[in-house]
Parts: structure tokens; sequence; C-alpha cells
């Protein structure tokens, strides 16, 4: 009952809604009534094709164990315990790699995955808010992760080796420099197009998770060696930028054959597991430690303020300016739209990368 609810008014209307026949609950429940129900396996491609392709790449392979243990059931008849217990059974039997942690990841990602899914079929009114039950089950703790900022000595240490090695160097040179200048997620390059290249400022729009968009600065040398890289291999205006030498395009696959390689190489780099998000972090605390809390969130491409960042953080929002003054401090070259005076700062990755592109 709210604070401006008077008891004899509120008394009326539960003495109306029982004359009626009414219940609270039937109020919250939106459903549409008379409206069939469908099962799974009639429900789950539907979902599928009106999510994200990004929602489709992490959900998929769980609502594919939804209709292998449901398929003839409707949505609505599952209740949070058979829910949790698929949840138990996806996170006993997950894959057991080198950096596995019980099956967490993946009985996070299924009940994400549910929730995606029944937030759909409320939308689509087949379920009410109330009768949700993805929301009634609690997701896994995420541990903390294990990935940190990498030292000076080992960063020029895993950009020499993937340099001179390997069935395409300047490839995977190119790769590791876009990431540790950018310190953008993986799906940002890799959906890089020529058009997206703003030469005389020295940007990159990068498209990333979430469907997000944002201009980044890049250093005038990365630009140089992206446009050369794009017109020797063929790479179209509105197509993937990054290519093979005959000409297709790079996928996912080169990342893992990428740090695979340097894993054999480096044992260090096997051990901890090494892979691009790691040069993020890098990048990013860097960024932290020497221009700030404000300039690091933005040079992430965070859209929003971490909830524990405190209510200040919300009015202390980097420019586009201070992110370029950061890479100018980063990599030790002026940039067009940096601040004044940039270039004292020491730098983590100018020694170890610029030798590469001499």
């Amino acid at each position: 009952m709210s604070a401006a609810a008077k008891p004899e008014v509120v008394q009326a209307a539960r003495t109306l809604l029982q004359q009626m026949g009414i219940t609270p609950a039937d109020l919250l429940n939106t459903a549409v009534p008379g409206r069939s129900t469908p099962t799974f396996a009639e429900y789950v491609p539907i979902v599928a094709a009106a999510v994200a392709p990004g929602s489709q790449r992490m959900y998929g392979t769980y609502w594919a164990k939804a209709v292998e243990r449901w398929a003839d059931r409707h949505i609505d008849e599952v209740i949070p315990s058979e829910i949790e217990v698929a949840m138990r059974e996806i996170q006993a039997n997950a894959l057991r790699r080198r950096n596995n942690r019980g099956g967490r990841s993946a009985a996070e990602h299924f009940i994400s995955a549910m929730r995606c899914f029944y937030k759909r079929a409320v939308a689509d009114g087949y379920i009410g808010e109330s009768d949700n039950p993805a929301r009634k089950v609690p997701k896994p703790a995420r541990h903390a992760s294990t990935r940190s900022a990498l030292a000076h000595g080992r960063l020029a240490e895993l950009t020499a080796t993937a340099g001179t090695s390997g069935n395409d160097p300047e490839l995977d040179t190119l790769i590791l420099r876009f990431h540790i200048e950018t310190a953008c997620r993986r799906g940002g390059l890799l959906g890089l197009r020529p058009m997206d290249l703003d030469v005389e400022q020295c940007l990159v729009l990068l498209r990333e998770k979430g469907e997000t968009f944002r201009w980044q600065p890049i250093s005038p040398t990365l630009m140089t060696f992206l446009r050369q890289h794009a017109q020797e291999r063929g790479s179209p205006q509105s197509g993937t930028l990054l290519r093979y030498r005959n000409g297709k395009p790079v996928g996912r696959r080169r990342y893992d054959y990428l740090f695979t390689r340097v894993g054999e190489l480096l044992p260090w780099a096997r051990t901890q597991m090494i892979s691009a998000h790691w040069l993020r972090h890098t990048t990013l605390t860097w960024v932290e430690r020497v221009y700030g809390y404000a300039v690091a969130l933005a040079y992430a491409g965070h859209a929003e303020t971490p909830s524990d960042a405190g209510t200040t953080a919300r009015y202390v929002k980097a420019t586009l300016q201070e992110v370029a003054t950061a890479l100018a401090g980063l990599t030790g070259e002026p940039h067009p739209l940096a601040l004044p005076d940039t270039l004292a700062v020491r730098t983590i990755a100018s020694d170890a990368l610029v030798g590469e592109y001499d």
C-alpha cells in the first residue's frame, strides 16, 4: 500500500475485486486471453530471429538445449525449479577447458538465455510478467576475472613473437597494435570497414557488443598501415577491412590461431591463457593510472557509468579530445585531436610496437 492511499479506499477496492472474482495476481497478468501458447520447438526460432546477431551467437546453443529438453511442452508450463535443474546439469556437463571454473559461465549464460527467451514471451503476450519463471532463478555468482594488465616487458615480448612467427606476421602485428591502441573488444576490429576510417582526424568507427557505436582515436602510424592493408588486400569499402593475403575476410579463428601459436612459443602466455582481452586490460589500466578514471571509462567505450563508481562519476565524462590525448601519451605520437603538451608522458606501447612498423 502506498503512503498516499487511504486505508478505507484500499479496503473498498479489495471488496470490489472480491465481488468481481478478480485477484491481485490477475491484475499483474498481462497475457492475452484466448491465445494459443506455443511450444519451445515453435517459439525458439521466432525468438532467435527477433534478437540481435550477438545474442543469437551467445544464446543459440542454450536455446537448442531447451528445445532438446522441452520441445513439445508449452512455454508457460515450465516452472522455475525445472529451469534450475537444467542449469545444474549444464553446469555439471560444461566442457572442461584449462580456464574452467566449474561450469559457472555456462550456467550463467543458460539463465541469461532463458531470461531473454521469456522476456520476449512477456512482450508477445504469451505470459504475464509475474509468471516469468526465468526471473525466479538466480544466476550463479560470477568469479572475479583472472585477467590483468601485462607488464611492459611481457607486452614487448608478445608483440615481438607475433611479428616474427606464423604464416602472416604483418596481419598479426596489425591486430595486436589495433587492440593496444584502442582497447577495443574483438568484435570492434573484426567489424571494421575501410569506410569507417576518418583519415583526417585519425578516428575509427567501432561497432561493438550491444550494437554500440563509437569513434575511437588511433595514431597516424596505425591509420597509415590500416589503409595500406586495405589497399594491398583488396578490402571493399563496405566490407571487412582485415583480410588474408588471398582476399578472404579475417574472422574469430585468426585470434585462436594467433594466441595458440604465441602460447607455444611463450610458456607464460600459454599458462595464463593470454588473449586479446588482456590487451584491453593493459591499455585501460595504464590510461586510468595516468589520465584518471573518467578518461579510462570513455577510452573503454562504456556507455554507462558503473553502479559502483559513485554519483560524481556521472558528471565527469571525458571528451573525445581527452581520449585522443591519452592515446598520444600511450603511443608517443602527436594526434590531431589531442590537447597540447601530451607527449611528455612515458608510454607503454611505443617502445614495444612502433619499431615493428619501421
